[in-house]
């Protein structure tokens, strides 16, 4: 072979050599160019990830604003007149007390009676509205003691009544939609061991 023959076969050498190098380099690039996107498509998949739970926490959120106002909206309607029904009830307490005045009164004459029969109707009409509006009178007699819905006045020994129980009503109570409006003044009955206690104290 002649010098030029070698020296176009190393050139060819050094051109396919060449080539080979741009097209590795260019396949390298091609691969850094995938992984490029590929992160890049990761990235933007967490991305969306985050936002979907903070729209799934937006409307989680949202729900419990909503259902909190619901409620609040339920007792503003339910306790609106706890007001104005505290305001009544001495009304009832004084009827109640006019009625049980004229208790064993029957022959005082015609007067009484009939002074009697109006009150005893007003007060019915009275009642019957309250329990219109879910009032509801507490009148424990007999009943365990509870201090939620009952005001101890006194403590008696009463042999035949349970221990810590109702033996009498000082002043009913009334509830507004189950809600305690004025807890029942009861009396209550205590232990027969139970220590006596100074009431002047």
């Amino acid at each position: 072979m002649s010098t030029d023959e070698n020296r176009n076969n190393e050139q060819v050498d050094e051109l396919n050599a060449a080539a080979e190098a741009a097209a590795d380099n260019a396949q390298a690039n091609e691969q850094e160019v995938e992984q490029g996107e590929a992160s890049e498509v990761e990235a933007l998949k967490d991305q969306v990830k985050e936002f979907q739970e903070q729209v799934l926490r937006s409307q989680a959120e949202m729900q419990n604003v909503r259902r909190r106002a619901e409620m609040d909206v339920e007792k503003a309607h339910k306790f609106a007149l706890e007001k104005f029904v505290k305001e009544l009830l001495p009304v009832a307490d004084s009827l109640e007390k006019a009625v049980e005045s004229t208790e064993g009164q029957e022959n005082s004459g015609d007067l009484v009676a009939s002074i009697r029969q109006g009150v005893e109707m007003t007060l019915s009409l009275l009642e019957s509205s309250l329990k219109k509006f879910n009032v509801e009178p507490l009148n424990p007699v007999g009943e365990p003691f509870d201090p939620q819905l009952h005001e101890a006045m006194s403590l008696v020994s009463a042999p035949d009544a349970e221990p810590n129980s109702v033996v009498a009503v000082v002043q009913k109570g009334y509830l507004l939609n189950g809600r305690v409006v004025r807890p029942a003044m009861v009396v209550v009955a205590k232990a027969q061991d139970a220590p006596k206690i100074d009431e002047q104290a």
